[in-house]
């Protein structure tokens, strides 16, 4: 297991290097007139030009800007006048901070969000799934699925504000959306993004019952599941200790990519509630043109990818030993 994690991690680094260099190349290398004028914002003067040209050395050969910024990352860098402490993802002109202390700033809103959501949804929506592939062809199986086609249909832009009246404003059932830190407050932090919650999890679980349903009757076909039940297993032993087993591969694989897609920022859902996460600055940066920002934002959601599909696989080597750790 510590050879197979040691080369996923090392593979993870050159994804995440290749990745930087791309995304340096496709943000910077333009004209150092244009990357002045995209990261000083909407209000750019020649003065803030020519500080930024000098900050990020503009006029350097492109393969030194990267390099810089490379180093920035593990070690730090002067930007104009301003010390970036490592880990330095550049500095934003617009709101005179570093990109990496603004995005820390912002993570625990969007990493409440994601956390909340996933325990939600994948509860509900396995055990909905389960529900189903266990009364297959009853009414219990349709009336699930049927809801699992009604909520899938869904989009959070159109739920978040109907949730939102019923709850909140018509009603005072729950508190308006808000932030408040766990470590300040557990309640006030789960009652104040419970909302948010279930208009994710209402979606989410629609997928995850249909992909529950079908790869649990899959399974329930196979035939070791055919032998433990000639053992005289009970039907809980069956269905829970073998069968759904063998049906997390496909579910880990999911939930891995979701889970990486919600920590990048869930935009819509924070700006449907008015919640000032990471999805929240990547919206707020383009429109103010911040550069940095932009870029420090994609940098992140990359390493979310890359970080969740490292979890899969180790995931992966747990739950399937078909799996070859050593490979």
């Amino acid at each position: 297991m510590l050879v197979f994690l040691v080369r996923r991690v090392l593979g993870a680094i050159v994804i995440l290097l290749v990745i930087s260099a791309i995304t340096f190349l496709l943000f910077f290398a333009v004209p150092g007139n244009e990357v002045a004028a995209l990261s000083c914002g909407k209000v750019c003067t020649p003065a803030l030009m020519d500080e930024i040209r000098r900050g990020l050395g503009l006029d350097q050969p492109i393969w030194q800007q990267y390099l810089f910024y490379l180093g920035g990352i593990f070690a730090g860098r002067m930007i104009g006048d301003q010390m970036c402490e490592a880990p330095c993802f550049g500095y934003s002109f617009v709101n005179k901070q570093p990109v990496f202390d603004t995005v820390a700033d912002r993570l625990p809103v969007t990493l409440s969000l994601a956390i909340g959501a996933v325990v939600l949804f994948l509860v509900l929506g396995v055990g909905l799934g389960m529900l189903a592939a266990l009364r297959k062809g009853k009414l219990a199986d349709k009336l699930a699925m049927g809801f699992a086609l009604l909520a899938g249909s869904m989009q959070i832009y159109v739920l978040a504000p109907f949730m939102l009246y019923l709850f909140v404003y018509s009603t005072d059932l729950l508190p308006r959306p808000h932030y408040v830190s766990f470590f300040d407050n557990p309640l006030d932090w789960a009652s104040g993004l419970i909302l948010p919650w279930i208009c994710l999890a209402f979606i989410f679980m629609a997928y995850y019952a249909r992909l529950t349903r079908s790869a649990m009757v899959d399974v329930l076909n196979e035939d070791f599941i055919r032998t433990v039940r000639a053992k005289g297993l009970s039907t809980g032993q069956v269905y829970f200790k073998h069968a759904f087993r063998g049906a997390m591969s496909p579910i880990a694989t999911i939930l891995g990519l979701d889970i990486a897609g919600l920590f990048a920022g869930a935009i819509i859902t924070e700006t449907s509630f008015s919640l000032v996460g990471v999805g929240q600055l990547a919206v707020n940066s383009v429109v103010a043109s911040d550069l940095p920002m932009m870029m420090g934002v994609v940098m992140l959601a990359s390493a979310a990818v890359v970080v969740a599909n490292i979890i899969v696989d180790v995931v992966y080597a747990a739950i399937d030993p078909r799996i070859k750790v050593t490979a």
